[in-house]
């Protein structure tokens, strides 16, 4: 018999050797979860309980796989019948084999997002009259997918959505929603939340197959319990409802994910609804020195409603303090993070060991500008870096025609987006206006507008108005009015006709940024050099889309050579990773936390991403926050730093405040041969002469 104690440490330990009974497991960051479940599953055949009666449920096929591998290791191949994989896969099995009794044959098909999309799409282009003007198939996705989850009708989502998207009409989606369903019926398919929601109702509406899957597993071990939804919540408790072996396994602390379903309340109340239920706390951290951990414990200290829980480093020393850099702004931070890598790269870490990690996509623009000026390497979680996505090139299509009425990859692409005009239409368009289009001249724009049908023409008004007021613009030198334009009047309406609410504010937010990146002035070469205050507004603009297009280029080259890279992540994607030093920008109010966190009061959320954004790092923690945020027509207007820096006392960190001057010189180059970035930013920002502290 093995002896876990010398294997396990004593929490570790009794977590995973416990006796029957339910069983809380409150895993902080970096204590071992995995390393404790997968003992858990070996002590169990240890002690004579069938492989084939264990049942392990994860989030991810990964996590699955390495459980499994990791349990192999351990037990040998008794393993190999555990029932282990995801919620959605074990309710797959579950249906493939009983799925009769509800009416599905066992070879029903699974439709992935894609194939839901596309017959959600064709059940709207049959059956609406005028498709166009109804919302599109992926908020209706998104509007039967958040009904099945939080288990209600269709018709009441779509209540709520109505105060989110313009056109929500709840009985014509509940009437598609209706032919979905019936459509699937005649394929004989399921999509991925049918597999919750039937599975579900198998336990719940047929009494034999659920007194036999009761009986059958003796264990029923849940990983990462804070992200279950009430389904599946639901469905584990009705599994082990007979021998009452349940274990959860997760950290309230790390419920990041409400917003797509998550309920913190079942990790919670988990003791509550389990009589007699144990709860054993895993707070010993392998991953990060103690200063880190110091920060973290303060964050989550007077967290309301949670289970306390102290983090306690298993490293020696107390490794560096955290930093705090106090900046004046984005151009600022950008330079400071990346003349700190320099320093890393000097200390020995390699690319890899190092992430910059964000609240939104969009606070990463400027550093993602500088670290491909400077040719240091990097990778975007999201695999898409800002130029490339679709809402950017749609705005950057409309600046490259406003100084190039030559531009017909621009024009093209700038018609499509109005209802009714397709690719062979829009090129029709282009030969006729003689194949240019200078939207300044009022006799082009009424050109272009008798060439558009009707659905198009009711729409082409405010895009013709962004035309006609860049020219004053242009002549005023207001250069990021012209995005703020474009926003305003036409594409904030575009992105809520496309997008779901949160997903278009954060694409509104990207281009918004844009506005500030060519508003401010400060725009660089591939080789570094910087530009600003000598030229036209018009000049900067060309300046600016020029730099795109070099960055674009050179971030493909470098992306498909390099492995060595720096990762940019938000901070919810990079929840269950670790990097020996982490970058965290924009802590400043507004930015983190969200200004429309602070809105809806979802604060406990975000102190829950800044503690999950502190235990991503290893060695090394460096924090900054600017005092300044800039605008479209370049203005400016101070910010606070945010309220979880202000939190934390002085003596855990060490901070810089970075001097400003109004003078600019160059960009710092990148070290020879090793494309780091090493200098200060001579004559416009630089330390302070000393290292001050709160």
């Amino acid at each position: 018999m093995t002896d876990f104690s010398k294997l396990l440490n004593p929490e570790q330990c009794a977590a995973a050797t416990a006796g029957d009974g339910p069983l809380l497991v409150l895993a902080a960051a970096g204590t071992g979860k995995t390393r404790t479940l997968v003992h858990r599953v070996a002590y169990l055949i240890e002690q004579g309980v069938p492989a084939d009666r264990i049942l392990l449920l994860t989030f991810t096929n990964r996590a699955a796989r390495e459980m499994l591998d990791r349990a192999k290791a351990l037990s040998g191949d008794d393993v190999a019948s555990i029932w282990s994989g995801t919620f959605h896969s074990i309710c797959a099995r579950f249906l493939r084999r009983w799925g009769s009794a509800l009416g599905y044959a066992p070879g029903f098909q699974i439709l992935d997002e894609d194939d839901q999309k596309k017959l959600i799409g064709d059940i709207i282009k049959t059956s609406v009259p005028d498709p166009k003007d109804f919302p599109k198939k992926e908020v209706i996705a998104k509007i039967i997918s958040e009904a099945a989850n939080e288990q209600k009708t269709v018709h009441a989502i779509a209540q709520r959505w109505m105060t989110k998207t313009a056109g929500i009409d709840p009985d014509a989606i509940q009437a598609i929603y209706e032919k979905y369903v019936a459509r699937k019926q005649e394929l004989g398919s399921m999509d991925f939340d049918d597999l919750l929601v039937n599975g579900l109702r198998l336990l719940r509406e047929k009494p034999a197959i659920r007194e036999m899957l009761q009986e059958h597993f003796l264990h029923v071990l849940v990983d990462e319990y804070q992200d279950t939804n009430g389904i599946q919540a639901e469905f584990t408790d009705i599994l082990a409802a007979k021998h009452r072996n349940i274990l959860a396994v997760g950290d309230d602390f790390q419920c990041i994910y409400t917003w797509r379903g998550a309920q913190i309340e079942n990790i919670l109340e988990f003791p509550k609804r389990w009589d007699g239920c144990r709860v054993i706390k895993l707070e010993r951290n392998y991953r990060s020195v103690p200063s880190v951990l110091d920060v973290a414990n303060v964050v989550m200290k007077d967290a309301p409603g949670q289970f306390e829980k102290t983090l306690r480093a298993y490293r020696q020393g107390t490794g560096e303090k955290p930093y705090l850099f106090k900046v004046y702004d984005a151009k600022s931070q950008a330079n400071e993070i990346l003349s700190a890598i320099g320093r890393m790269r000097e200390l020995g870490y390699r690319y890899s060991d190092i992430a910059i990690l964000y609240r939104s996509h969009f606070q990463s623009i400027d550093v993602q500008m500088s670290l491909a000026r400077m040719k240091v390497p990097f990778r975007i979680t999201s695999g898409v870096g800002v130029f490339e996505q679709i809402h950017v090139k749609d705005t950057l299509a409309y600046l490259r025609l406003l100084v190039n009425p030559r531009d017909e990859l621009s024009f093209l692409r700038l018609v499509c987006l109005l209802p009714g005009v397709g690719e062979k239409s829009a090129a029709k368009m282009w030969d006729k206006l003689g194949r240019q289009f200078d939207g300044s001249r009022k006799e082009d724009r009424d050109i272009l507008s008798g060439l558009f049908g009707a659905k198009a023409k009711t729409y082409w008004p405010p895009l013709a108005k962004c035309f006609e007021c860049a020219h004053d613009h242009f002549a005023e030198d207001s250069i990021g009015e012209i995005i703020e334009d474009f926003c305003d009047l036409f594409y904030e309406d575009h992105l809520g006709r496309e997008w779901e609410e949160a997903d278009a504010e954060s694409r509104l937010e990207d281009v918004k940024e844009l506005a500030v990146q060519i508003a401010g002035g400060e725009l660089g070469d591939a080789a570094g050099e910087t530009h600003r205050g000598t030229e036209s507004g018009r000049a900067r603009l060309e300046t600016f889309l020029a730099d795109v297009a070099l960055l674009t280029n050179l971030d493909a080259k470098k992306n498909n050579l390099e492995q060595d890279q720096v990762t940019l992540s938000t901070v919810h994607q990079a929840k269950g990773m670790e990097w020996p030093v982490v970058f965290v920008p924009w802590l400043s109010e507004g930015m983190f936390p969200s200004a429309k966190a602070q809105e809806e009061e979802r604060m406990d959320e975000e102190r829950r991403l800044f503690y999950v954004v502190v235990t991503r790092a290893k060695d090394r923690l460096v924090m900054v926050s600017p005092s300044i945020r800039k605008t479209a027509d370049g203005g400016m207007f101070p910010v606070d730093a945010s309220m979880f820096i202000k939190e934390i006392p002085e003596d855990m960190l060490t901070v810089r405040r970075v001097s400003f001057t109004p003078s600019y010189g160059t960009v710092p180059r990148a070290a020879p041969g090793r494309g780091a970035y090493t200098g200060g930013y001579s004559g416009g920002y630089g330390y302070s002469n000393r290292t001050r502290r709160w």
